[in-house]
């Protein structure tokens, strides 16, 4: 039941889309509850981003399994987690979108609509840049003490990456290809 509240709150208040999802995940599952460590977050995360779909659904459905197979019971209880928790962080936006469709034609010329929409970006922009600062820990970009090689490696893809979309306008796929194979050969 707390499985299914806990990414219930998740699909109501995760405004952004999925990578603004990942820190109020990484709050709720791994901070709060304690059903998963920092580093099976970080891989469920990074499966979520490499499997199609949208990632905030694809993260509820691997932290439901992952977290009642963490806790004791069989895989199969760990699909009825998945479930569970895929059906709650998409039932508010459902049932938002619902509401939408049916009242959008009416309003959509109205400003304060307009004016609450505009207040909006900058919550999903705090959001998602909570999601990368997040993903900037020691387990996926390590420390100059601890594994000096790795650290840099990492910086300077993210440089790489970051000025390549910002500055040159990159296509996002061919920067991941080119940041993908850099990290096989250089780790």
């Amino acid at each position: 039941m707390r499985l299914f509240w806990t990414f219930l709150k998740i699909g109501m208040f995760g405004f952004g889309g999925g990578y603004a999802m990942i820190s109020m995940i990484q709050g709720e599952v791994v901070s709060r509850y304690g059903w998963l460590t920092t580093g099976q977050f970080t891989d469920i995360v990074a499966v979520s981003q490499s499997t199609p779909g949208p990632i905030g659904i694809n993260s509820a459905t691997y932290v439901g399994y992952s977290s009642v197979v963490n806790a004791g019971f069989s895989p199969y209880w760990g699909i009825l987690g998945s479930f569970i928790a895929t059906f709650a962080v998409v039932l508010p936006s459902f049932i938002l979108m619902l509401a939408i469709s049916k009242f959008f034609m009416k309003y959509k010329d109205s400003a304060s609509i307009g004016h609450a929409l505009m207040g909006l970006r900058p919550a999903v922009v705090g959001l998602l840049a909570a999601a990368s600062l997040l993903l900037m820990n020691e387990e996926n970009f390590s420390t100059p003490q601890a594994n000096p090689w790795q650290f840099w490696i990492s910086v300077g893809l993210f440089a790489f990456a970051f000025i390549g979309q910002q500055v040159y306008r990159m296509n996002p796929i061919h920067l991941l290809l080119m940041c993908g194979l850099a990290g096989i050969i250089l780790f």
